[in-house]
């Protein structure tokens, strides 16, 4: 089966997910710096990417087009990008691990928990702060390839959904 979840899930799958990653996030920050008052979304997987954003899609294209000789070109930092769901789930996962090593042992009464609230606060924060430049780090070593290999865009599809263009961008 071509399309199967072991596509995606072997180390082949896993590269072409990483590199459509990277092409996926150079190319919303090519856009953002063409257009800064533009919010976009985008998600990858081992075909391609998806990108939420309301642009036309010659600029679409031209971005992407861009995006791919830039990271060609060696501009490998184009492939991390600070809201990157990444460096969310990094911080969000220490977080909520200090948070509830913090609450370990507290009786099941409201007052025991409440005198740990400011402990929880401190830990949290401490971790947030520590933990920031994880994120960038997963992406460039794990969820992120900049080097494309012989990665090619095979189609661009486009799609308006409640208001919103979406952009589907096939790679092979």
């Amino acid at each position: 089966m071509k399309n199967s979840i072991l596509e995606w899930m072997g180390p082949n799958g896993w590269l072409r997910t990483r590199r459509n990653h990277a092409l996926e996030h150079a190319t919303i920050q090519v856009l953002a710096a063409k257009r800064p008052d533009l919010r976009m979304a985008g998600n990858s997987n081992a075909r391609g990417f998806w990108i939420i954003g309301n642009v036309d899609i010659e600029t679409f294209q031209a971005g992407l087009s861009e995006a791919l000789q830039r990271l060609r070109a060696g501009e490998r930092d184009l492939a991390i990008h600070p809201n990157c769901g990444t460096n969310y789930v990094s911080m969000g996962l220490g977080a909520g691990l200090v948070a509830w090593l913090s609450m370990v042992g507290a009786k099941g009464s409201w007052r025991e928990k409440l005198e740990r609230l400011p402990l929880v606060m401190f830990l949290v924060t401490l971790v947030l702060i520590l933990t920031a430049p994880l994120g960038p780090w997963l992406q460039r070593t794990l969820t992120t390839d900049a080097d494309l290999g012989d990665l090619q865009i095979e189609q661009v599809d486009c799609f308006e959904r409640k208001g919103y263009m979406i952009y589907h961008v096939k790679t092979r």
